[in-house]
């Protein structure tokens, strides 16, 4: 337990941790969690092995805990220095009578109470006796008092230890979306410009071929005008050719 508690920390202090989970590590008792985790507000030690809660530290702003499918069949009174909880999951341990129990009628903030696949559970007026014991509890194994269903959001006080993480992971969200719309319209202007140079080459290459022409046309008019200075003095020619045979 104790190299997974500090595997779990992250290097982190152990009054910066709010959220703790444990599941799996092996162990019949409490091992390395210490009263400096005193601002932790969830903790998890599911399927541990856990024969006992000895060793339990001080956890004064504990609202959840996780104790289900371990081997627990008393030592409840060593939570007591938790008084803040509001759910416990003691679900799939040994529990098999009501006196195990009484320590819990001294929490007075809990809500939530689960029993279930405890000998306990199949005493009569199991219910009814646990809800008398614990005046404050609202639901019991997923259901109030009356038989009514839990609701999500009622059966468990959700406990949001990484909300700074999140925060931090939802900022740095946002970044690379900006980066993202930033980069995406530096390449529109990019891609207008070329559109713009490749038109502006077009209209230069279609002014060009027009010069050409325009100076072709011209050449063939110079030779053309040529051409017509030439042939009257050739039709002169003709006529005094004519002429001088009259004479003769």
């Amino acid at each position: 337990m104790e190299k997974r508690i500090e595997l779990e920390k992250r290097g982190k202090n152990p009054e910066d941790i709010r959220e703790l989970n444990l599941d799996n590590c092996r162990s019949t008792c409490i091992v390395g969690l210490t009263d400096e985790f005193s601002n932790l507000e969830s903790l998890s030690l599911i399927n541990v092995g856990l024969t006992s809660l000895k060793g339990f530290p001080k956890l004064p702003n504990l609202k959840k805990l996780e104790l289900s499918d371990n081997r627990i069949n008393n030592g409840l009174n060593l939570l007591e220095t938790s008084s803040k909880i509001t759910h416990l999951n003691l679900s799939g341990n040994k529990i098999k009578d009501l006196a195990t129990l009484e320590p819990l009628k001294n929490f007075k903030n809990l809500k939530n109470l689960d029993l279930f696949n405890n000998e306990v559970t199949t005493l009569d007026s199991y219910r009814e006796k646990i809800f008398k014991m614990i005046p404050n509890l609202k639901y019991l194994d997923g259901y109030d008092a009356d038989d009514g269903e839990a609701e999500d959001s009622d059966a468990e006080e959700e406990v949001n230890g990484n909300d700074d993480d999140s925060e931090e992971e939802a900022a740095s969200s946002d970044d690379d979306d900006d980066e993202l719309e930033e980069s995406v319209g530096l390449g529109a202007v990019y891609s207008e410009n070329l559109d713009e140079m490749s038109d502006e080459g077009d209209y230069e290459a279609v002014e060009e071929e027009e010069d050409e022409d325009g100076i072709e046309e011209e050449e063939d008019e110079d030779d053309g005008a040529e051409d017509d200075a030439q042939s009257p003095n050739v039709s002169r020619g003709k006529k005094r050719k004519m002429e001088d045979g009259e004479e003769n």
